[in-house]
């Protein structure tokens, strides 16, 4: 058995990260992952032009990019959506239906979280791709600002503001959410 390359070494723990950022770009967890396999070939042929010295950003923004590409080509196809599709608001993944894990003892604290992670979830998926990819690079993968920027290929500020503003969205999407389900208790 050969030794795991260069290439093998460093790309590889960021596999699983790789994915997240893909599926919260695209939303479908088929595209995600053919997104990241399309991205490793991509970094993989255009390795020996890797010159920086974080590969983490570098793969990061040929997964972002590739995610993008499939985006556009998947918008530009789709000119038909089922009248299901439409009026549930889900898309043909069964996009709402979110499997978590957790490991709470209790049926009741499990149930709590999984409402609490759905949430959370579903306001993310409702904020524009923009602030959506910052706040998943940094609270979800915990990227710095400049590694972001690098992603991103925008500026540290503009990114500091993305996150503001994408925190912001989420904690009000959150907060009319929170308080929709508490009128309904009576």
């Amino acid at each position: 058995m050969q030794p795991p390359s260069r290439f093998e070494q460093l790309a590889l723990p960021h596999q699983e990260a790789a994915f997240n950022l893909a599926y919260w770009l695209l939303r479908s967890r088929v595209d995600a992952e053919d997104a990241v396999q399309e991205a490793f070939l991509r970094a993989f042929r255009a390795f020996d032009s890797f010159r920086g010295e974080e590969f983490r950003p570098w793969l990061f923004a040929i997964v972002r990019n590739t995610a993008y590409r499939m985006l556009n080509s998947r918008q530009r196809a789709a000119n038909v959506i089922s009248l299901d599709a439409a009026l549930s608001g889900h898309d043909h993944e069964g996009g709402s239906h979110l499997d978590i894990a957790t490991d709470e003892p209790s049926a009741e604290d499990v149930m709590m979280a999984e409402v609490d992670r759905d949430l959370v979830r579903l306001a993310l998926a409702k904020l524009p791709a923009a602030f959506r990819e910052v706040v998943v690079l940094r609270e979800i993968e915990g990227l710095g600002y400049r590694e972001i920027a690098e992603i991103t290929g925008t500026v540290v500020g503009t990114v500091m503001s993305r996150l503001s503003r994408g925190r912001m969205l989420l904690r009000q999407t959150l907060a009319r959410k929170i308080g929709k389900d508490r009128s309904h208790v009576v």
